[in-house]
């Protein structure tokens, strides 16, 4: 019963870090694309709530229920091939988002509340939001590897 209740803590987690992670990327090209500060500014908000809420828990989530789930199972998380990659390719999304990913939002939403109100939208701003894309694309890869290696294990 434990280790039901730690395995659907853990895939509740994924589910939300990959759903937030894809939804979030969409609408915010989706409001981008419109080139309307107003719209831009509003976009970059949630990026920044959205982000903190659904990604913070996610990965608590993730991390409680995917040591919980191995601890009940007397699985060694370190020994284990598929738990060292899943958790090497989780480490790697998330140095990008961290160390790259964040400091990039953080910037994109200062500019934001400069132009919230239906300024010109900065040069700045254009660049961060590529980098944000592109590297969101990169983070996202690992985090799609390791889902494979977990659904590849149980089946």
């Amino acid at each position: 019963m434990a280790y039901d209740v730690l395995l659907l803590l853990h895939v509740l987690g994924v589910v939300l870090l990959m759903g937030n992670v894809t939804v979030t990327s969409v609408w915010k090209l989706y409001a981008d694309a419109t080139r309307d500060p107003r719209i831009i500014a509003f976009g970059q908000r949630l990026v920044t709530i959205t982000d903190w809420f659904f990604t913070f828990w996610g990965i608590l989530l993730l991390i409680i229920g995917g040591y919980g789930a191995a601890w009940v199972a007397g699985l060694d998380p370190l020994r284990e091939d598929w738990l060292v990659w899943s958790q090497a390719m989780f480490a790697v999304a998330g140095a990008i988002w961290l160390f790259a990913l964040v400091p990039i939002q953080i910037r994109q939403a200062r500019l934001a509340r400069r132009f919230a109100d239906g300024g010109p939208i900065p040069p700045e701003f254009w660049r961060l939001a590529y980098w944000w894309i592109g590297l969101g694309l990169v983070a996202t890869v690992p985090l799609v590897a390791a889902t494979w290696l977990m659904l590849r294990k149980g089946w």
